[in-house]
């Protein structure tokens, strides 16, 4: 049987360790995007394996285990959070009264269609109120002026696939990846908008992203410190610490980390304050 877009594969020279997606074919070259990491590949057909049923469940089961470790550690943050801002709501002093929280509203441009529902379910389970938009990459640095004065987001992600090319540069060259200078210039754009990082928190990259010069760019968090692949979901973990951080707290940036499924290899940023406002009284009722 030959291989078709749309299958699920995955590449006998890497023996076999991540799951990709064929997206397109060109002769006997197929372009691959991970299922659960953020890069995009080429590879010969002839290098690829189609997964079958049973293997899939097995991979989605491993996949699964760690995405639930995640949501496990970022709930318990979530708890310990809620209880501090119990105590400053109410002064220390017991109230009747109870109060309402505002997270910070994210702006998410993915330019993966099936990446951004994965990450909009995830926001809906985290509480995390959120405005996704699919765009191709390239199109990002042009249209996100115009989502910004739409949303009026406090944060914006900038997201896809990405990878380091090493026939076309070290390292260090931004011109040597697929998509980071897309990413950079995206996130120059937002930052003519909104200049200042604790006005709109930005997390900008995907797999071995140009983590120094997103940075630079005005980045708040990127990827990838060490050129790695990160998860689909990491966007979501490193944002959602921050739009339910208290805004009169900064968040160290291990603390924003270590509940992802990459981890600092993967992920880095710089100090930032939180986004969390309380408000009271609530009330559960509506108002004529």
């Amino acid at each position: 049987m030959g291989i078709r877009v749309g299958d699920l594969v995955t590449r006998k020279s890497y023996q076999q360790d991540l799951l990709f997606r064929v997206t397109e074919i060109h002769g006997d070259i197929a372009v691959l995007v991970g299922e659960e990491f953020r890069l995009i590949a080429d590879a010969p057909l002839s290098d690829l394996i189609i997964v079958g049923d049973d293997e899939y469940a097995h991979r989605q089961k491993k996949e699964k285990e760690k995405v639930d470790k995640s949501y496990r550690l970022f709930r318990q943050d979530y708890h310990l959070i809620r209880q501090r801002n119990e105590y400053y709501a109410t002064g220390g002093y017991s109230h009747s009264e109870s109060y309402f929280q505002m997270p910070g509203r994210v702006l998410h441009l993915d330019g993966d269609p099936v990446y951004l529902q994965k990450c909009r379910a995830l926001y809906e389970k985290l509480g995390v109120p959120m405005f996704g938009v699919h765009m191709n990459e390239k199109e990002m640095p042009e249209k996100v002026g115009k989502y910004i004065d739409q949303v009026r987001p406090d944060i914006l992600v900038v997201t896809g696939h990405d990878a380091y090319l090493k026939s076309k540069g070290k390292p260090s060259d931004l011109k040597a990846y697929r998509h980071s200078r897309y990413f950079v210039e995206t996130v120059y754009e937002a930052r003519k908008k909104v200049p200042h990082l604790d006005q709109l928190v930005i997390f900008a990259g995907a797999c071995q992203s140009h983590f120094e010069s997103l940075i630079k760019a005005g980045a708040n968090f990127a990827s990838s410190p060490l050129r790695i692949n990160i998860h689909a979901l990491d966007p979501v973990y490193i944002v959602a610490k921050i739009s339910y951080t208290p805004i009169k707290e900064h968040i160290n940036v291990w603390d924003v980390l270590r509940n992802t499924l990459t981890g600092e290899k993967g992920l880095g940023g710089v100090e930032t304050r939180g986004l969390l406002r309380i408000g009271m009284p609530y009330h559960d009722h509506e108002i004529d």
